[in-house]
């Protein structure tokens, strides 16, 4: 990942650090802090994947994409009651607001939780909401979930089957808004997952996929197709087909990019072979996100500052892609236009600050 990148204006950089923030593709388990972990690990009776920070870092370095998932799966393991979730969204919170992040949508995987670790549904869901309803007061971080089905998981398709039962059962307040698909992609098309897609969407739930990632633009067509779902996890792979790209830029269909995730999990081998700026230049909803920050040595204000080091995004670039994920985010229609309004004062106020004013 020693790429060369552009030097950057100091006044971009504050920028880049002090601008208004959301991120709509995070997941939860993979965002908890390494010292967390051991603690929790600790505290649950549980042996940790690596015995200290500098161990841990080391072994988040991946291999590819199943190494991934194994590393994924071993952070799971820690995580055994619900004061465990209600910590790691605090933290998530408080570090989202050191980068001035006020809006998260998070994955979460609901069945396997549930299933592998004991967990009951709804108190998990409960201490999910504790920590939730601190970072809003503490640092008026706001977040919303999206419910993962695990498409390779030992029960799947029912593992889907069952995060649809859960959350279609529950109430606004709980804040879950989305149902998404996660696991590894080959060999686990969308196909056998439609008819769950469809019974989230009757009960007024948006629909979210991950595709495109590890297979090819055919999944990212099933995932329309068949699911009719609103955005795109990734969708790296679309940039093989022009065709679907159109189809992209017609329907609007957004793509949540991740791009130094892609690059350590090997989906991309360079940041110069990433197609997030082809995408935007040729008209797609792209938005930046960081995806599992720890375990990917990143955060989001680092995926900005990739836009405009190795890309050459300017300020009026990196605003325009900020607004995207607000405009693309679940919330409401009210909250999404006062937050909406409530970025761009920040950003003209921030310019003009900085002197960089359109």
């Amino acid at each position: 990942m020693a790429e060369i990148a552009s030097p950057l204006d100091p006044r971009l950089e504050a920028f880049i650090r002090r601008m208004p923030k959301a991120e709509i593709h995070l997941h939860l388990e993979g965002s908890v802090r390494p010292a967390t972990l051991l603690e929790l690990a600790r505290r649950n009776g549980v042996d940790p994947p690596a015995a200290g920070e500098a161990a841990l870092r080391e072994f988040f370095r991946f291999r590819d994409f199943p190494h991934f998932i194994e590393v994924y799966i071993a952070v799971c393991s820690c995580l055994r009651t619900p004061d465990d979730f209600a910590t790691i969204v605090r933290e998530v919170g408080e570090d989202a607001s050191a980068q001035n992040i006020r809006y998260l949508e998070i994955h979460f995987n609901p069945e396997t939780n549930v299933r592998k670790r004991g967990l009951d549904f709804h108190e998990m869901l409960a201490g999910m909401n504790r920590g939730r309803a601190e970072a809003r007061a503490r640092w008026g971080v706001e977040m919303r979930w999206i419910a993962d089905g695990v498409r390779d998981s030992e029960t799947s398709p029912w593992s889907v089957t069952r995060t649809v039962d859960w959350i279609t059962a529950l109430a606004p307040d709980d804040g879950v808004v989305a149902l998404g698909l996660g696991g590894n992609e080959v060999g686990h098309p969308p196909a056998p997952f439609a008819a769950d897609f469809a019974r989230a969407r009757a009960a007024g739930l948006h629909t979210v996929a991950h595709a495109g990632e590890t297979t090819g633009p055919e999944t990212i067509r099933d995932s329309l197709d068949l699911l009719q779902v609103e955005r795109i996890g990734h969708g790296v792979r679309a940039a093989e087909d022009r065709d679907l790209v159109a189809r992209l830029v017609r329907d609007r269909i957004p793509l949540e990019l991740c791009p130094t995730s892609n690059l350590c999990t090997g989906v991309v081998g360079s940041f110069a072979d990433h197609p997030f700026p082809r995408f935007d230049e040729a008209g797609v909803i792209v938005t930046v996100n960081s995806d599992d920050p720890p375990l990917f040595g990143t955060t989001l204000t680092d995926e900005f500052f990739v836009l405009a080091r190795h890309w050459g995004y300017d300020a009026d670039g990196l605003q325009r892609i900020a607004l995207n994920a607000v405009d693309v985010s679940f919330l409401p229609d009210d909250e999404r236009t006062r937050m909406r309004g409530s970025f761009e004062a920040e950003f003209a106020a921030l310019r003009q600050d900085l002197g960089l004013q359109r």
